[in-house]
């Protein structure tokens, strides 16, 4: 059998090495990705967030050891609203990751937004099964809500990485103080909701205190206030629908 390294030759006419042929082939397969690349990949994440299944970080869903209590009609429809609230959150922070990854300048920075987006990606899951458990459905609004929190993200992204930090930080500081008020919120009984709840906000204070350490700024006062009239607009909507 002829040599293989005959279908490559180099200007002499002869077979390159062995190491100049994977020097060669990483080269080419560690290319950086064109517009098209990207575009591409964040349509095929926004159709997993919006409609398939999220690739997350491979953690099991915390509620699944718990036993599922009987809770009344009521209970039932209050604790499916606010966990309908709770994964249009993580839509909005999904599209919010992705669009700061996609124009954060650090390579540091990039990675640590995709590592966020994989555990949003688990809250997701999570939420979504609790949902179908309750006998829900996600809000009808989510596709809105991506679009608008990953177009935020991308701006926020071009204006610098300390303040994509910061607003990152921000963001999560305020699902945090949300979380806390659902776990007021939910039935005494459902203890699945509100261990995936728990999880949520220990993942969400992590990313807050993550992204301070990495050079995170304080944010204006005035735009904290809009972010919080964003989100009280987002979690009544999706109460709702």
């Amino acid at each position: 059998m002829n040599d293989t390294r005959d279908l490559f030759p180099g200007k002499s006419g002869k077979p390159r090495h062995p190491e100049t042929e994977r020097a060669i082939f990483f080269s080419m397969s560690e290319r950086r990705n064109t517009l098209v690349d990207d575009c591409i990949e964040q349509i095929d994440q926004a159709v997993r967030t919006l409609f398939g299944k999220p690739i997350g970080s491979g953690r099991d869903n915390p509620a699944q050891v718990i036993e599922d209590a009987e809770l009344t009609a009521t209970e039932k429809a209050e604790s499916m609203c606010l966990m309908r609230v709770n994964h249009t959150g993580e839509v909005c922070a999904q599209a919010l990751y992705q669009g700061q990854a996609l124009t954060a300048r650090r390579k540091d920075v990039r990675e640590q937004m995709e590592q966020a987006a994989s555990e949003e990606n688990d809250h997701l899951a999570w939420c979504r099964q609790r949902i179908e458990e309750l006998g829900g459905h996600t809000s009808l609004l989510n596709p809105l809500w991506y679009s608008g929190s990953f177009t935020i993200g991308a701006i926020t992204g071009l204006l610098g990485d300390k303040w994509s930090l910061g607003f990152l930080a921000e963001t999560e500081d305020q699902v945090v103080k949300h979380l806390d008020g659902h776990l007021q919120r939910l039935p005494g009984g459902d203890n699945k909701s509100q261990t995936i709840v728990q999880q949520m906000k220990a993942d969400e204070a992590k990313h807050k205190a993550t992204a301070l350490h990495s050079g995170g700024a304080e944010l204006p006062e005035p735009v904290k206030r809009l972010m919080t009239l964003l989100s009280r607009v987002m979690t009544i909507t999706a109460y709702r629908l």
